[in-house]
C-alpha cells in the first residue's frame, strides 16, 4: 500500500471518529513507511543500499523513507531517471534489476522468442558499469543473447548498435547532462529510435509483474564474464560507426583542413576519444583539448551543471583554452555526448550559438550538399524533422525550396521514430533537430548524435573559412534569404509537482480555455497538447499527440508564438518563444531581440507567476 493511499485512510479515519488519538496517525504513518522500507530489505542484497536503508529505519527519518519508498520511480518513455540512492522511487541495483527483469519478458512477449539480442552500453557515471552488469545478468537470465559493451561509449553508440547488429532492444546506462547524483536507463526499440508508446506502458506492467530478482546470478556482477551468450563489443562498433557517418562529410577536396583551430571539451564525459576518432574518419586535423574535462569524471568538479547548453559559464574553461590557441571555435559535448554546442568568435567576442541557430546551419549544409550530390531525386521525397518547441526556420526553408518539413512532440523519440518510418516509405529523412542542442544528420542513428555532428559543423565552420566567413556570418545570409527567425528560451526549477498542476489549471482556467490577452496583445490560437485540442484548426483538434505532461502553445496575434510545458526528465518548466521577421541588410536584429524578449518575459510572468510561485529562474 503506497503511503498517498495509507494518509487518504487515515483522514476518512478521522472524519469518521474524531477521538482516533494523533499518535495512532502518526504509528500507521510510519508502520507503512516501515513495512516499505523492510520489504526493499527482503530483496535488496547490494550492501550499501542494504546499510542506507537499515539506517534510515534506525534514525526514524520519516521524511526520507516517505521520498525513498514511498512511491516507485516511473518507467516511461524516457526509460527511468533519477538520485541514486536506496528505495523503490531511486535509482539503484535493485530497481534497476527490477526494470531489467520486467524489459526482457515484455520483449520476448513482443518478439515471440526468448533467442533475441539486447545491446547494452554505460557512460562513465558512478555506477553505471555495475549498472549495465546487472542489466547484462537479468537478459542472460532471461535466455537473450547479450552485447555488452566492454568500457564507457557515447549514447548514440548503442543507437547506432541495435541497427547494426540487428537487436531487438538496447538499453544505454545514463543520465545524460543531469547533476552527479543522478543515474538513467534509456531504452531503444529495435528500429534503433528510443521507445514511444505504448511500449513504455506495456514495459511498465511487466516490470510491476518481474519484482522479485531473479536469484543470486543476477546480483553477481560476473555473471557475464565468459557467458557463452554475452559478447563484448566496442572496438567492432567504434570501426562501423565512422564508416557509416562519413556519408554525412560534404567538404570538399579543395578547401583546406587546417585553417580553423577547433577546440574542444567533453565536459567531463565519455565523449573525447569517440570525437577524435570521428574527426580522423573525416579527414579532420586534432582539436585543441581542454585538458580539465576531456576525460570521465562522474564528479563534474570544474562545472556547476554539466550541461553546455547553460551557455558561457558551462563553456568558461573551454573559452579559456580557446583563446590560448587562438582557437575561433568551440564544439562541446554534454557528459554522454548525444548533444553538441558551438560557440564561435565573431569580431573579436565569443558567440554561443543557440540549438535554433546550429538547427537551421546544419539543415541548409545538409540540403545544399545532399541534393547537389543526388540531383535526380525529386525535392518532394526530401524531408527535414524539427520538435514542436524548436524554430520554424527549417519550415520556411522548405516552402522555398520544394521539401518537407515534419513537426513532432518534443523529444527525439517522436523525432527518430518519424524518421524510421518516413524511410520506410521511401522517403529520404536528412536532418532531425531539436532546439536542446540536439541533431541527427542522416539515419545511421536515429536520434540526436553529438558525435557525427561535432565533425559535420567542423566541415561547415571549415568551408566558411574558405569563404571568409564565420558561423554567424552564414547565419545573417540565411537571415535575408529566409527571414529573421528569433527565437527566446529559458526555464524556472520547481521541484513540486502539485504546484506545478496548479499552475497549469490556472492558465486553462480563463473562459474559452486560455487567456484571450496576454501581456496587451490578443490571443490568435491556443492548442494544448495535453488536452489535444487547438483553437487555430477547424475541427478544434491538435494534429500532435496528445501527452500527458503539461504543455500549451500560444499564437499571437503580433506573430509571436510562445509554448510552455514541463520537463520530462527534469524538475523544470520550460518556455519557448519565436518570432519571424522579414529583413533586409539594414535590419537591427538587436532591435527584433529586444522586442521579442520584453514581451515574452511580460507574457511568462502573467502566465506562471513565477515569483508569487517560488519559481527558481535560470541562473
Amino acid at each position: 500500500v503506497k503511503v498517498k493511499n495509507i494518509v487518504v485512510m487515515v483522514f476518512l479515519l478521522i472524519s469518521t471518529n474524531n477521538s482516533v488519538p494523533l499518535f495512532c496517525v502518526v504509528e500507521l504513518l510510519i508502520g507503512s513507511m516501515t513495512s516499505q522500507a523492510e520489504q526493499w530489505l527482503s530483496m535488496d542484497k547490494y550492501c550499501p543500499t542494504v546499510e542506507e536503508t537499515k539506517a534510515l529505519l534506525a534514525a526514524g527519518d520519516t521524511e526520507a523513507l516517505e521520498k525513498q519508498f514511498g512511491t516507485r520511480i516511473a518507467f516511461g518513455t524516457a526509460g527511468l531517471r533519477g538520485k541514486m540512492k536506496a528505495g523503490f522511487a531511486c535509482m539503484n541495483d535493485l530497481v534497476v534489476i527490477q526494470a531489467s527483469q520486467g524489459l526482457a519478458k515484455y520483449v520476448e512477449e513482443k518478439v515471440g522468442t526468448q533467442d533475441y539480442t539486447v545491446v547494452i552500453g554505460y557512460d562513465g557515471r558512478h555506477n553505471s558499469k555495475r549498472f549495465a552488469k546487472r542489466t547484462a545478468a537479468c537478459f542472460l537470465k532471461a535466455g537473450a543473447n547479450v552485447i555488452l559493451f566492454n568500457d564507457i561509449v557515447p549514447t548514440p553508440y548503442v543507437a547506432f548498435s541495435v541497427k547494426y547488429h540487428k537487436c531487438a532492444v538496447g538499453v544505454m546506462v545514463t543520465a545524460s547532462h543531469n547533476p552527479k547524483d543522478d543515474n538513467g536507463y534509456k531504452v531503444y526499440w529495435g528500429n534503433g529510435a528510443q521507445i514511444i508508446s505504448p511500449h513504455d506502458k506495456g514495459i511498465a506492467t511487466s516490470i510491476n509483474a518481474n519484482l522479485q530478482p531473479w536469484g543470486d546470478d543476477v546480483w553477481d556482477e560476473s555473471f557475464s564474464d565468459g557467458h557463452e551468450k554475452c559478447k563484448c563489443t566496442r572496438d567492432e562498433v567504434t570501426k562501423a560507426y565512422n564508416e557509416a557517418v562519413i556519408s554525412s562529410s560534404y567538404l570538399a577536396n579543395n578547401i583546406p583542413r587546417d585553417s580553423i583551430t577547433f577546440t574542444y571539451t567533453a565536459m567531463h564525459g565519455v565523449g573525447w576519444e569517440f570525437c577524435q576518432k570521428s574527426f580522423d574518419a573525416f579527414g579532420l586535423p586534432r582539436f585543441v583539448d581542454v585538458k580539465e574535462q576531456v576525460h570521465p569524471d562522474p564528479e563534474f568538479p570544474t562545472v556547476e551543471y554539466p550541461n553546455p547548453e547553460e551557455g558561457k559559464g558551462a563553456l568558461k574553461l573551454a573559452m579559456e583554452t580557446a583563446d590560448a590557441a587562438n582557437s575561433t571555435v568551440i564544439l562541446a559535448n554534454d557528459p554522454d555526448a548525444d548533444r553538441l554546442a558551438v560557440a564561435c568568435k565573431h569580431e573579436g567576442e565569443w558567440i554561443v550559438l543557440k540549438g535554433n541557430e546550429i538547427g537551421s546551419l546544419l539543415a541548409w549544409w545538409v540540403f545544399k550538399n545532399w541534393t547537389e550530390k543526388n540531383p535526380s531525386v525529386p525535392k518532394e521525397s526530401i524531408y527535414m524533422l524539427a520538435s514542436a518547441v524548436s524554430s520554424k526556420m527549417i519550415g520556411t526553408m522548405a516552402k522555398e525550396e520544394g521539401f518537407n518539413f515534419v513537426e513532432t512532440l518534443t523529444g527525439f523519440k517522436w523525432l527518430g521514430n518519424r524518421e524510421d518510418d518516413l524511410e520506410q516509405e521511401g522517403m529520404h529523412p536528412l536532418f532531425a533537430f531539436e532546439e536542446a542542442i540536439g541533431f541527427c544528420v542522416g539515419t545511421n542513428v536515429i536520434d540526436k548524435d553529438g558525435v557525427s555532428a561535432c565533425a559535420v559543423v567542423a566541415e561547415l565552420c571549415l568551408s566558411l573559412a574558405h569563404e571568409g566567413k564565420t558561423l554567424i556570418d552564414c547565419l545573417n545570409d540565411l537571415y535575408l534569404k529566409y527571414g529573421y527567425h528569433c527565437s527566446y528560451q529559458s526555464y524556472f526549477i520547481c521541484t513540486d509537482k502539485e504546484l506545478i498542476d496548479t499552475i497549469f489549471k490556472r492558465i486553462r482556467s480563463f473562459e474559452g480555455g486560455a487567456p484571450s490577452t496576454v501581456a496587451g496583445v490578443a490571443v490568435k490560437s491556443v492548442r494544448d497538447v495535453t488536452r489535444g485540442t487547438d483553437t487555430g484548426t477547424s475541427d478544434g483538434k491538435c494534429a500532435l499527440p496528445q501527452q500527458s505532461s503539461h504543455m500549451i502553445t500560444f499564437t499571437f496575434e503580433n506573430d509571436c508564438v510562445l509554448t510552455l510545458r514541463t520537463s520530462g526528465t527534469e524538475p523544470k518548466v520550460k518556455f519557448y518563444s519565436e518570432i519571424k521577421s522579414d529583413v533586409d541588410s539594414r535590419t537591427d536584429f538587436g532591435r527584433v531581440d529586444k522586442t521579442l524578449t520584453t514581451f515574452v518575459d511580460e507574457a511568462v510572468n502573467f502566465l506562471l507567476r513565477p515569483q508569487e510561485n517560488g519559481l527558481i529562474p535560470k541562473k
